[in-house]
């Protein structure tokens, strides 16, 4: 038979098997795969099942000893008390419109807000659509909206509008009363700067025209006072300084408290100036020496630092039946406490209490976001203000009914 030449020439391309190549490195060993062994493996599937129904209720998820469980208590419990105040807020049913927010859960919303250092509505709102503590503190179920940012803050106006935050503020001092932890005689002042939530470059002159701010940002070598210049940020802020800070504008913040255990019971912003102090102070303590029970005059104290030994301040304490413990200021001058009320030892007592009204300052400005404020207006700093103070309060309050548990055990 005789083969094609090309035909010749494919059968040896087939024959042909190309030389071996030996590797001198050793041969690899081939394990086994994990999942093919004959041990359990006690690792945990990376699955997602979500149920389509839960048994469960929003108090399940929150642990039986939280501090928020026995803070929310007695918020419930100031709320029920505001109970009239809230039904004059609203109109009536039959005008009609869209139901608002409800003011218990708007209080309680601002109020967590201060609790968890929050430091805008905005925040806020994101955060109690997927933090179910803030959601159980609120009163929202799982599934209940949360409200728009802007919806929020309007609804503010009207809490500021009827003094719904004081009115609170009052329910919760009135909690500490009916728990004997006030001693109603004995009282310490004093005041913290705020600053406000404007700049130096909006600090422009009175008698500008229109609106011509093209000087704000140069005001080197520049005389600038309150008397002619203003915020065009926020009017209610005063240029101030104290002490060996700078000059900023600012808001004054004032508190009263009760010796016994610290409470803040009055609080109040007011513009900075020289005089903001001793005014408010004896605003708070007439409002003090008011609340009183009975018609029999009782002598109480008011503790102090030096910026409030003034003469005229003394003397209306004086006539106010307020014993005057401020610390004496003898530098370079007289003193207007008199001598046989500073060698007293109630005057040392007050003294050493008038201490604890810093540590209301230290949490306001930390855990409360009050060392600038992210509102503007003096109504609006003055209602941040009470809020943060009725917060310090409570977390005051369940601290010390743990120490009164304890006790007791």
């Amino acid at each position: 038979m005789i083969q094609h030449p090309c035909c010749v020439g494919l059968n040896r391309l087939l024959k042909y098997s190309p030389p071996t190549v030996r590797d001198s490195r050793p041969a690899a060993t081939i394990k086994p795969p994990t999942n093919q062994t004959d041990e359990p493996s006690m690792r945990g599937a990376d699955t997602f099942t979500e149920s389509l129904f839960t048994m469960r209720h929003l108090d399940d998820f929150v642990p039986a000893d939280h501090p928020l469980r026995v803070i929310r208590v007695m918020v419930n419990k100031a709320l029920a008390n505001m109970d009239e105040l809230f039904a004059r807020m609203y109109a009536a049913d039959i005008k009609g419109g869209r139901p608002s927010i409800a003011p218990e859960k708007l209080l309680r919303a601002m109020l967590i807000q201060v609790l968890y250092s929050v430091r805008s509505e905005r925040q806020l709102m994101e955060q109690t659509q997927y933090n179910l503590l803030f959601r159980w503190f609120i009163g929202l179920a799982m599934d209940d909206a949360v409200w728009v940012p802007t919806v929020f803050s309007k609804n503010r106006e009207r809490l500021i509008e009827h003094d719904a935050v004081i009115e609170f503020f009052n329910q919760i001092v009135q909690q500490a009363q009916e728990q004997e932890l006030l001693s109603g005689e004995h009282f310490s002042v004093d005041g913290t700067l705020i600053q406000a939530w404007a700049g130096h470059k909006s600090f422009v002159r009175k008698d500008r025209q229109g609106d011509d701010d093209t000087d704000a940002g140069n005001f080197k070598d520049q005389k600038r006072s309150n008397d002619t210049h203003e915020s065009t940020t926020d009017g209610d802020a005063r240029l101030y300084r104290k002490g060996k800070t700078a000059s900023e504008l600012r808001f004054m913040g004032h508190t009263l408290t009760d010796n016994r255990h610290g409470l803040v019971v009055s609080a109040v912003v007011t513009q900075a100036d020289g005089y903001a102090e001793r005014e408010a102070a004896k605003a708070m303590i007439n409002d003090a020496r008011q609340a009183l029970p009975g018609d029999d005059p009782i002598t109480i104290t008011l503790g102090a630092d030096k910026g409030y030994d003034a003469r005229e301040f003394i003397d209306a304490l004086q006539e106010m039946n307020v014993l005057p413990h401020v610390a004496q200021n003898k530098s370079g001058r007289q003193s207007a406490v008199p001598d046989a009320i500073a060698d007293s030892e109630g005057y040392a007592i007050s003294q050493q209490k008038r201490k604890l009204i810093e540590q209301g300052f230290g949490w306001a400005k930390t855990v409360g976001h009050m060392r600038q404020v992210l509102v503007r207006g003096i109504k609006k700093v003055d209602q941040m203000f009470v809020l943060t103070m009725a917060g310090y309060n409570l977390t005051r309050l369940r601290n010390l009914g743990q120490i009164r548990l304890q006790g007791q055990m």
